[in-house]
């Protein structure tokens, strides 16, 4: 059974908006009191989380659907509908947000990091709402807006100190379980580790964390074995630790050619060059091992790395190995601390001008496009001969009629607002009053209340 995910598609549906509600106010007596339609509720986010006690995306990728309530509808008396819940979904430290096409979004570092991934639609206005001193009795109220949706892609960067890689079965898990308390699953053969191990290591005053990539072998960088499943979670190190198989009896393989086969499938990858390295020649308990790691000592100093001769079975040299670690996390702390970096880089949309809005031509059809506008639409009560009219004022307020005149529309030209899924086509007419060329009594006046 899968117990370890580091890459699930999440699909995220916030809840709509509740609708407001258009009532009058009665008693006895006084029928017709006013409007005292309350404003519908906001309806829930979908909300991205970092938790300490999530280390993998397991229950993403059992249940990758998430969608949030709606918020409730408004009722009479002023009475607003109550806003729904959110829901948060918790995710690994180090988790990394993009959309289906590989678009960066957001990188979610630190406990309690939060990314709203998908935003709840806010609540209709109730014709109380509604009301001015020129339209004292709307009859009608505003819809909610519809909760956004949204289908990511979530992938786990881990975050460890250090990386260990090499070819399976050379040592790593072996050295991860030596040096901390974490205990892998271990064996003589390959792929025997099939995700990612941490354990926790503390040397001197020191304390930082190391990770295994599981085997790595040539081709891994395009795709072969298990290296490319795996290669983004050395992406976060601070160090590199070549882990080198010392007794290895497979033909046409030594320690100096497992390391250029490593560096070249990491090259390949792409972004750790910067990266410190350290050697690791495991196995020397081995007498040949021994003799065959104090010949390539000196050689695999030469390329300036540290070389370190160990034995995960006798235990031998790991002190001096792991206060090597410690001096390079220590140092990598102290220069990210002196370069003001965030821990955490959460990217967000620019905010964008609610207000703006452009009239293209299409042939013979006009295509008004903007926030606002596209809003509006979604808010209005289309069997509702009021809430149509509205809108037309809001439209003409904001200067849509003046830029369809600009554009050479003409009365009964097909004008569209809002984008191709959901928009709404209408014949133009602008012999309608409307915004500040309305008349006296506007539209959304009961002349009803004019008896009372």
């Amino acid at each position: 059974m899968t117990t370890f995910v580091d890459r699930a598609i999440l699909h995220a549906v916030a809840g709509d908006g509740g609708n407001g509600c258009a009532s009058v106010h009665r008693e006895k007596f006084k029928p017709l009191g006013g409007p005292d339609g309350g404003n519908g509720g906001r309806g829930g986010d979908v909300v991205l989380i970092v938790d300490h006690g999530t280390n993998s995306l397991l229950d993403i990728h059992r249940s990758p659907h998430r969608r949030a309530a709606g918020g409730k509808p408004g009722q009479g008396s002023n009475r607003s509908g109550s806003d729904a819940g959110d829901i948060f979904v918790t995710v690994p430290d180090g988790t990394v947000v993009t959309t289906e096409d590989g678009e960066f979004i957001a990188d979610l570092i630190g406990q309690g990091t939060r990314f709203v991934v998908a935003a709840g639609g806010h609540g209709g206005l109730g014709n109380a709402a509604l009301s001015n001193k020129r339209r004292k009795a709307p009859g009608f109220a505003l819809l909610g807006e519809p909760g956004s949706s949204a289908d990511v892609v979530l992938e786990l960067k881990t975050i460890a100190d250090i990386g260990l890689v090499g070819f399976p079965s050379a040592g790593k898990s072996s050295l991860v379980s030596v040096l901390s308390a974490a205990r892998p699953k271990i064996a003589d053969y390959p792929f025997t580790t099939l995700v990612p191990n941490l354990g926790v290591v503390k040397a001197g005053e020191t304390v930082f964390t190391v990770a295994d990539v599981p085997g790595l072998i040539p081709g891994a960088s395009e795709g072969k074995g298990l290296g490319l499943e795996f290669l983004r979670h050395v992406e976060r190190c601070a160090a590199l630790v070549h882990v080198v198989d010392c007794a290895t009896l497979e033909p046409g393989r030594d320690p100096l050619s497992d390391i250029d086969v490593i560096e070249a499938e990491l090259a390949a990858y792409g972004g750790l060059a910067d990266r410190p390295r350290l050697v690791a020649l495991n196995k020397i308990d081995v007498p040949e091992a021994d003799e065959l790691a104090d010949m390539i000592a000196e050689q695999a100093a030469e390329r300036g790395w540290p070389v370190f001769k160990i034995s995960t079975i006798a235990h031998t040299g790991l002190d001096r190995l792991r206060f090597a670690m410690a001096e390079v996390v220590a140092a990598t702390r102290e220069e990210r601390a002196d370069s003001d970096e965030l821990a955490a880089v959460v990217v967000k949309p620019l905010p964008v001008d609610d207000s703006s809005f452009v009239v293209k031509r299409e042939g013979d059809e006009y295509r008004v496009i903007g926030n606002k506008p596209a809003r509006w639409v979604r808010q209005t009560d289309f069997s509702n001969d009021e809430a149509v009219g509205f809108l037309a004022d809001r439209l003409a307020k904001l200067g849509v009629e003046d830029e369809l005149l600009k554009k050479g529309a003409q009365p009964g030209a097909t004008v569209i607002i809002g984008d191709r899924d959901d928009a709404v086509v209408f014949d133009w007419q602008p012999s309608v009053q409307a915004g500040d060329a309305a008349p006296a009594s506007p539209r959304g006046q009961d002349i009803r209340l004019e008896e009372w």
